[in-house]
């Protein structure tokens, strides 16, 4: 069941940071959840807390961790300290979106409407090229300024019709952005509520979705003849990983101790030797380097690489082997 009282969120709050204290690879996800159900308890001192613990480890995001705790310190008259954070993040140009849309959004929503503009569309300008396709991360910072531009009464441009195109809701996105519905909310004819409660039920939806998403609890997975050639490029990682087998069956037995601890949001991310040298060169890190598988997955989770766990059990298993979940490693662990 979801949490929904304040004191629900502090309680889910309490029990992610004492995993967190379990799992310390897992640290970095595990404390940014923890934080968003603080926040929701008003907690936000605590929150900020967590945010500064976070800043002060090296986290693999700092960027979207000093954009939530932006946000955060915003909403409880620290708007000094906020704004100063999300200049340095502009000025960073971080190449991830996730920051981006947070810092966008908070300035949206202290009214600050041109400068959340700007920010959405700085953001859409670094990181949206005309050969790339867009990912569900980019295409949420062209809905994110689709909104703001509606509310600042702009017309459409190239971007707000890439918005419109890629928006697969059951309302339309002009409709749900035009700033005109909340004159509906105090409407007294019946037809106009319902429509607008429809409305309202539609952008929830895509909102809930969005929330079940971010920063999944994920396990590194590499495929055969990947963690091959891991090991013949980087011995060292040996001891990690003693055969493919017993990888795939720790990865399995990790993720059900997790769920078992009542971990939620759980997930796998495939590894490939590319993507790992580019993540170790990207933090200046030896790619032999233990500490860095962690991370390195963390990454990829929060950039949505992750894969929910478990699957169904009739659904092919994670590991790829083609049989079904329940009679490869959904079936009961000896």
């Amino acid at each position: 069941m979801r949490p929904d009282t304040p004191a629900e969120h502090i309680a889910e709050a309490e029990r992610l940071i004492r995993t967190a204290t379990r799992y310390p690879e897992d640290q970095e996800p595990l404390l940014l959840q923890a934080a968003a159900h603080l926040e929701l308890a008003d907690a936000r001192d605590r929150a900020s807390s967590l945010y500064d613990e976070l800043l002060s480890s090296s986290p693999a995001n700092p960027h979207l961790v000093k954009a939530l705790q932006a946000a955060n310190l915003w909403e409880y008259g620290h708007e000094a300290e906020a704004r100063a954070l999300i200049s340095g993040i502009r000025a960073a140009a971080p190449k991830d979106p996730a920051p981006w849309e947070v810092i966008a959004e908070a300035l949206e929503t202290h009214d600050e409407l041109q400068a959340s503009h700007d920010c959405f569309t700085e953001a859409a300008t670094l990181l949206i090229a005309e050969e790339a396709p867009l990912t569900r991360a980019t295409t949420a910072l062209l809905t994110g300024r689709h909104r703001v531009r509606r509310l600042l009464g702009l017309p459409h441009d190239d971007w707000d019709m890439v918005a419109d195109t890629r928006h697969i809701g059951p309302i339309p996105l002009d409709e749900l952005h035009d700033p005109k519905r909340i004159w509906a909310l105090g409407s007294d004819d019946p037809a106009e509520l319902r429509a607008e409660i429809a409305r309202l039920r539609a952008e929830l939806g895509d909102r809930r979705a969005a929330l079940s998403r971010p920063f999944p609890v994920a396990i590194l997975h590499w495929p055969a003849r990947e963690l091959a050639e891991l090991l013949t490029s980087y011995p060292t990682l040996g001891a990690d990983y003693p055969s493919h087998e017993a990888h795939l069956l720790a990865v399995e037995s990790s993720l059900r101790a997790l769920a078992a601890s009542g971990t939620t949001n759980l997930g796998i991310v495939t590894a490939s030797v590319p993507s790992y040298e580019a993540f170790a060169a990207s933090e200046r890190t030896s790619p032999a380097s233990p500490s860095l598988l962690a991370e390195y997955a963390t990454t990829l989770a929060a950039r949505g690489k992750a894969t929910p766990w478990p699957p169904a059990p009739t659904h092919p298993c994670w590991c790829t082997s083609g049989k079904p979940y329940d009679e490869c490693h959904g079936a009961d662990i000896g």
